[in-house]
Formats: C-alpha cells, sequence, structure tokens
C-alpha cells in the first residue's frame, strides 16, 4: 500500500495530536507521518514538546486532542504494554532498569527463557551477551546493572528494546552519554533496522547526527510543528535556526581568559582507589579548567574523589589551605560544589517541587527559629526561574516534569544559592538542545569573569575547546597530558586520550564528527 508519490504508506501517524496538563496545553495540533523503512527526526529545544509527543505515540500517555492512527486506522493505546505488544517500543532517555538484577535479566526481564519450571540463565546470558556486542561493546551479562556506568546502562536499555522485532522503534536522545565507537556501533543497528523494513522515530540534540541518519525531520517549537523536510536539504545550521528561531552560529562566548591566575585549587598525588593514580592539578582563579578522556578514564571519579564522594588519598590545597572533604557537604561548606553528570540520579529531588530542589542544598539560609521561610523561597525560586530562564508551566511542577535543559538550569541555580568559589560541571550539556547550551556557555563564562573558578567534565571535544582556557586529558585513570593555546585542538585531545598516533587519532575524530 503506498501512501501516494510512491512513498509507502505509513505505519504510525499523528494526526492533529495535542495535549494539555492542568489546562496548560504543551502539544498542539501535530501532525508527523512515520513511514517503513525510514528513520523520522524530531528536534527541537527543551521543552518544545518532543518528549511528550514520544509518551503519546508509545502508549505513555493519551491525547487531549487528535487521533492516532496505526496502519491507517483510528487507535487508543491503554499503556506503553498494548503499545509493544502492537509493535511500537519507546527507548527511554532515562534508565529504567533494575539496579540489582544482572544485564542478562534485565534485557529479559518480562520474557525470562525457561528449561521447565526454571530460568535458564545460561541461554539468557548468551543472548545477552550477543544483543550488547550489536551495539559495538562488551558487557559481562551476570554483572549487576548498578556497577555499570552510565553510558553502560542506556546501551543495556537499547539492547532490551531490540531484543525482538519492532513494526517502530522510537529512541530518545540514545547517543547522549556513548563514546564515538559505540554511538557508531548504534546507528549501524538503527540502519539495519531500516533496512528490515521498521520505522524509526529518532530523537537528538546532536544536529550532525540527525543529518547522517535520518531522511525527514519535522521540527518543533514550544509545542508547535515548525516544519517537516527532507534531511538532505537541511545542513545542521539550518536545522539549529529552525529550533530556535534564531542565527545560533556563534555558540561560544569570547574570552579574555586569565592571566597568571593564582591558585585556588590544588590537588597533587590524589588516588581514588581502583579508579585513578597519581592525578595532579592546578585551577587559577577565574579559569575554566577543562577534562576530557574517554568514557572510563576517571574523569567523574577524580571529581567526586575530590568533593568527598568517593574514597581517596592525596593532597588538596583550597585557598592555600589544606583541606579533606569527607562528603559533599563539607566541600560545599568550603565553597567547592560538583554537578553531577547524574543530574536525574544524583542532583535533584525528581518527585519533589522546584522549590524543594532549590534551596535544599542552602536551606539554612531560608531558616528562622527552626522554620522555613516560606516567602524568602518563594522569592529565591522567582529570581532563578528569571536568573536561569527556567522555563516551568507552573511553579507546583516537580522537577522530573521538567525537560532536561530546565533541569540542568535548576541544578545550576541550585549550586549558585551555595556562593562557590569553584564550580565543578560533570557533562553541563549532555541531551540538551543548542539553545539552552549557547545559555550555559555564557553562564559558565560569566562564572569566570566574576572570579569564580570553574572545572568543565566533557566528552564533547568541541565544548571543551569551546569554553576552556586549558584541557587536562585523562586515559586510564591518569592525567596524561595539557592542550592549550595553539595545540588546542580535537587531534592533540585525541592523540593523548587514546594513545593513538597522530593520524590514526585524526580517523578518530573524523569518525566522531
Amino acid at each position: 500500500m503506498s501512501g501516494g508519490n510512491g512513498a509507502p504508506a505509513p505505519v504510525l501517524e499523528a494526526a492533529g495530536l495535542s495535549k494539555s496538563f492542568g489546562g496548560v496545553e504543551v502539544l498542539g495540533d501535530i501532525r508527523v507521518a512515520l513511514r517503513p523503512g525510514e528513520v523520522h527526526a524530531i528536534i527541537g529545544e527543551n521543552g518544545a514538546g518532543k518528549s511528550t509527543l514520544m509518551k503519546l505515540l508509545s502508549g505513555h500517555l493519551t491525547p487531549s486532542a487528535g487521533e492516532i492512527l496505526l496502519d491507517g486506522a483510528p487507535v487508543t493505546f491503554s499503556g506503553p504494554v498494548e503499545a509493544e505488544e502492537r509493535g511500537i517500543v519507546l527507548v527511554h532517555q532515562e534508565i529504567l532498569l533494575a539496579p540489582d538484577l544482572t544485564v542478562a535479566q534485565n534485557i529479559y526481564l518480562g520474557r525470562e527463557i525457561r528449561r521447565g519450571v526454571f530460568v535458564d540463565d545460561r541461554v539468557m546470558n548468551e543472548g545477552a551477551s550477543k544483543a550488547v556486542a550489536a551495539l559495538g561493546t562488551r558487557l559481562d551479562p551476570a554483572v549487576p546493572v548498578r556497577r555499570l556506568s552510565i553510558a553502560q546502562r542506556q546501551l543495556v536499555q537499547i539492547a532490551r528494546a531490540l531484543l525482538e522485532p519492532r513494526r517502530v522503534v522510537i529512541f530518545d536522545e540514545p547517543t547522549a552519554s556513548l563514546t564515538p565507537r559505540e554511538t557508531e556501533a548504534l546507528l549501524g543497528v538503527i540502519r539495519e533496522i531500516r533496512a528490515r523494513g521498521a520505522a524509526v522515530l529518532y530523537i537528538s540534540h546532536r544536529l550532525p547526527e540527525v543529518k547522517a541518519i535520518a531522511d525527514h525531520v519535522t521540527v518543533l517549537r514550544d509545542g508547535k510543528l515548525v516544519a517537516t523536510q527532507p534531511t538532505a536539504g537541511l545542513t545542521p545550521a539550518r536545522m539549529a535556526e529552525l529550533m530556535v528561531g534564531r542565527d545560533v552560529s556563534k555558540l561560544y562566548p569570547d574570552r579574555a581568559g586569565p592571566e597568571a591566575a593564582s591558585p585556588v585549587l590544588e590537588v597533587e598525588n590524589f588516588d581514588v582507589p581502583g579508579y585513578v593514580t597519581g592525578a595532579g592539578f592546578r585551577l587559577g582563579k577565574g579559569e575554566i579548567l577543562g577534562f576530557a578522556g574517554l568514557v572510563g578514564a576517571g574523569r567523574t571519579e577524580l571529581m567526586e574523589g575530590v568533593v568527598g564522594l568517593r574514597p581517596h588519598r592525596g593532597t588538596v590545597r583550597f585557598e592555600g589551605a589544606p583541606v579533606k572533604f569527607h562528603d559533599v557537604r563539607e566541600s560545599q561548606r568550603a565553597g567547592v560544589v560538583y554537578l553531577s553528570e547524574d543530574r536525574k540520579g544524583r542532583g535533584l529531588l525528581l518527585d519533589q517541587n522546584l522549590t524543594v530542589n532549590l534551596t535544599l542544598a542552602a536551606l539554612a539560609h531560608f531558616t528562622r527559629g527552626g522554620l522555613v521561610d516560606k516567602t524568602r523561597e518563594a522569592g529565591a525560586l522567582d529570581k532563578a526561574i528569571a536568573d536561569f530562564d527556567i522555563r516551568a508551566r507552573s511553579r507546583g511542577l516537580n522537577a522530573g516534569q521538567l525537560s532536561g535543559g530546565n533541569q540542568q538550569k535548576l541544578l545550576l541555580a541550585k549550586m549558585m544559592l551555595l556562593d562557590p568559589g569553584v564550580v565543578i560541571i560533570d557533562e553541563p550539556t549532555r541531551g540538551i538542545d543548542i539553545g539552552t547550551k549557547e545559555q550555559i556557555y555564557r553562564w559558565i563564562a560569566a562564572l569566570a569573569d566574576s572570579g569564580r573558578s570553574v572545572i568543565v567534565v566533557s566528552s564533547e571535544m568541541p565544548e571543551l575547546i569551546g569554553i576552556c582556557d586549558r584541557i587536562l586529558v585523562m586515559r586510564e585513570g591518569r592525567i596524561v597530558g595539557e592542550v592549550s593555546g595553539a595545540r588546542l585542538t580535537e587531534t592533540e585531545i585525541a592523540v593523548l586520550a587514546t594513545g593513538a598516533s597522530e593520524q590514526e587519532a585524526a580517523l578518530v575524530v573524523e569518525t566522531a564528527s
């Protein structure tokens, strides 16, 4: 059956879909057709309505108006289980795995392979290993998920969704935490899914990735459809303009950088057992210092050790005085704050409202006579919303109801209430749209310009090069070099991060771009 112009008829279609929460419309009259053998990308700023649309199409939400058409006929899903039974699966950006179960047990959860009345762990382990290997990595299928990194957990989640053939696969930011090699392997799997005749709905803020994988692109802005166009006629720059409604070609702010800055934070002979060995660095006043390296290089573990989140040994000096932080509260009181890469799991309380999340770390500032000053808290939230452009349809929302970009803004506002001298930000723009990235880069630059010192840990080499004064590179738990000035290039970083030759590193950079 054809949909006209020789194109196959849509397998799944949004026909004028709208969704409102509490009388506030967050998605209005959206029309998107997903066709067999095609990858259709949805792009837009955080809060544009992408996640709401995905949840409608996969049975997690019901529309306020409009219809969902499956094979041309109206359909109402009772929930995601029925949608999966009809061949439609959503691969969430959020990690939705059972942490105490193994990799194999998570992949086969609810569809266990049995030999008689007993679960056949051997067969499931073999199947799980193959499913994960298809995504370009190796994991022990018998390892509990809680021992995996965020990137590894995401791969397990993708492997679970792709274990059985699907008619429609919806990916929500699937590569946000993956390495370039893992990303390319996943894109290869998606091409195979397309070749087998399934429809793929692909949501990503990585616009070069969208250009590489998608056949068509739909742009959402403020809950409305802006355009649907063939990807072949769009550049990543044009996609960005359609998303935000303005020119965003100048992504990184201009900075002169500090001159011979005196050290504020000094780390020497620092070990985080099992992760980091012999690390040492200095952070100057008003400096933005980057940390680069492959996933698993020890960057996050080093920062968590410095602020007292992990057991450690070595020397740390803050403003010239030796310190040893036993927990994150001690480092916060001293003026060193850490914004976790896992903002959903460790940075925010997703089931609590915006006010609680904003003021919890600095609650002493809002307490009088043992009672919380609600008026003062409300004023702080109003100021944070204005200063950090937090877009929330209601002050009463829980943090988990915000988009990823607005969650990151809330986390920044929360930490700035502590008036820190050093701000450590781990993966500041993971899963965040280009317009919000531009805002966060400006805020990071403003922090440094105000005399604060900033450490940025990122897997995005262009991001580090664009905002940092210097970059330290880690490999296998050690700091192996520094790049700055004219050497501040992706190839130089890749040489140090991989231990490869310059020619091999240049190929890595080309593959990742």
